[in-house]
């Protein structure tokens, strides 16, 4: 007993480091603005050491460092603070996703269909319901937190079960299975905006060709194999571990009200219609997203952003419309205002780090760094033709990524730090863009649950202290430590398979990169 308190007392110290460690993390506005001035100083020292390396893009040419603190340098600094906002990739593709999911939140139809699903399905299903609809729910971006997360533990009080295990199921499915689904998501075109900026440093025509479903088969696998794992590991170790709920507060759950079904089926139906119309233009030989090339090759894989805004917008309009959240245009207009509105944080943000993402480019750092990488990393022998080595690079690449994950919170805003280096590095290694962004989203994604800094991670404290009043961090996390480490030993295991099998992770996504 003295032993294992022990134990726990060094991890309860252990998680207190982290908490301290991170908070006093300045903000990521502030840490992208201490970045991109790094970038500016050390461009004038590499310069001036007359760093280079060979160009990866242009054979028998050497590629330096342009110094930034130069005469020239401020000049491009004060002259393209502009350009380099506005052409911050992910930012368009953020503010035009979120038009639409805005409309299909705030009408109510996002909470509606989370509630319906999980309040519709058999007892012994509700473990299995609340994983599958929180991995969903990561199409509507960060509602699952604020919608599902309370409603799980508020399902399994009413069932007699523990409310922290069915909280738990729920916290699991959403935050860690966040880079999981069936659709695409707005995490789609963000990261994959990113990704293709930082391909496009070192091959401009395979940067080109990549489009934002390059994870969708891999991760629409992800959804059926993580519900499976995630109700085993709230049935057979969370909830035994929380032993029996001797709690009084049992919750009401919130059912849907006819007009809400009403909704939902109307809103389905013109889900299903908008995907008939979708499908005209981008199935027959004659559409005007098919183009002339095969399926795969299809204009419309390059415009999924109008999509994604579209295939959420018409039936949030038509959900809004029957249960009359949206009586006119001036609605649809002020809930789209509204939308806008909670983007603030991320269009300052997005200022900042465009500067240091554009700032990285124009000096050449990125690319130095990555062949000095990538030839430190082939001289201590990883090399893609081994496939053992290969996993191996990989498991060390999401190791970091984790690891990072437990201090900055923004699956964006690592990646925007993350892909002008990884990115290149590993495209001289003979790992594709695709592979690599798809071992980040993997890593980004388990270790979620566990890290205090998270931001939704003190509103789930919040919700599961209506429960229990003692719950604090060391609770959550250790709650939640199983789901981590069994998601991330299976997503592992999913991707040696898929290596092994040289099978593609989505849509013209190899796994391998021929330059």
């Amino acid at each position: 007993m003295e032993a294992t308190q022990k134990k726990r007392g060094f991890v309860m110290r252990a998680l207190d480091s982290i908490e301290r460690v991170g908070n006093k993390l300045p903000h990521p506005v502030t840490l992208f603005a201490i970045f991109a001035l790094l970038v500016i100083v050390a461009s004038g020292i590499f310069s001036s050491m007359g760093v280079q390396v060979d160009d990866p893009l242009n054979e028998g040419e050497v590629l330096t460092v342009k110094n930034l603190m130069s005469s020239e340098g401020i000049a491009y600094i004060f002259e393209s603070a502009v350009t380099n906002f506005t052409g911050f990739a992910p930012l368009g593709t953020v503010l035009v996703t979120m038009i639409g999911i805005g409309i299909a939140e705030r009408s109510g139809l996002i909470s509606a269909g989370l509630r319906g699903l999980v309040t519709s399905v058999p007892k012994q299903l509700m473990t299995a319901a609340l994983v599958f609809g929180g991995i969903m729910s990561s199409m509507a971006a960060d509602a699952g937190y604020v919608v599902l997360t309370p409603l799980g533990a508020v399902l399994f009080a009413g069932l007699g079960r523990h409310p922290l295990a069915g909280l738990a199921a729920a916290f699991a499915g959403v935050s860690a299975g966040f880079s999981a689904n069936l659709l695409l998501t707005s995490l789609d075109p963000l990261l994959g905006s990113l990704t293709q900026e930082a391909a496009a440093t070192v091959d401009p025509e395979y940067a080109a060709g990549m489009n934002y479903m390059m994870n969708f088969y891999f991760m629409f696998a992800s959804v059926f194999v993580l519900t499976i794992v995630g109700t085993f590991v709230t049935d057979k170790i969370v909830e035994p571990r929380l032993g029996e709920y001797k709690g009084a507060y049992k919750g009401d759950v919130d059912f849907l009200k006819p007009e809400e079904k009403k909704g939902l089926w109307a809103a389905l139906f013109a889900f299903i219609a908008t995907i008939a119309v979708m499908a005209l233009l981008v199935v027959p030989s004659w559409g005007p997203l098919r183009g002339d090339g095969s399926f795969l090759e299809a204009p419309f894989f390059h415009t999924l952003v109008p999509v994604i805004l579209i295939m959420f917008f018409i039936p949030g309009l038509v959900y809004g419309m029957i249960t009359k959240s949206i009586k006119n245009d001036k609605d649809v207009a002020n809930q789209m205002s509204d939308t806008m509105a909670t983007m603030g944080a991320y269009i300052v943000l997005a200022f900042v780090a465009g500067q240091f993402v554009a700032y990285f480019n124009e000096t050449n750092l990125g690319l130095v760094l990555a062949v000095n990488g990538a030839e430190l990393i082939q001289g201590i022998g990883f090399d893609s033709e081994n496939r053992f080595m290969s996993i191996l690079l990989i498991l060390v690449f999401m190791i970091v990524a984790g690891f990072i994950n437990l201090f900055i919170g923004s699956a964006s805003a690592k990646w925007a730090i993350m892909a002008p280096v990884f990115v290149p590095m590993m495209m001289g290694l003979g790992y594709s863009p695709e592979l690599t962004q798809l071992a980040y989203r993997l890593a980004d994604s388990t270790t979620n649950v566990i890290s205090p800094l998270m931001p939704y991670f003190a509103i789930v404290i919040a919700f599961a202290q209506k429960y229990d009043k003692k719950v604090g961090i060391g609770t959550l996390i250790s709650t939640m430590i199983p789901y981590s480490v069994f998601f991330s030993i299976v997503w592992v295991i999913m991707l040696i398979v898929w290596i092994f099998t040289g099978l593609p992770i989505g849509p013209n996504a190899p796994i391998d990169y021929v330059g």
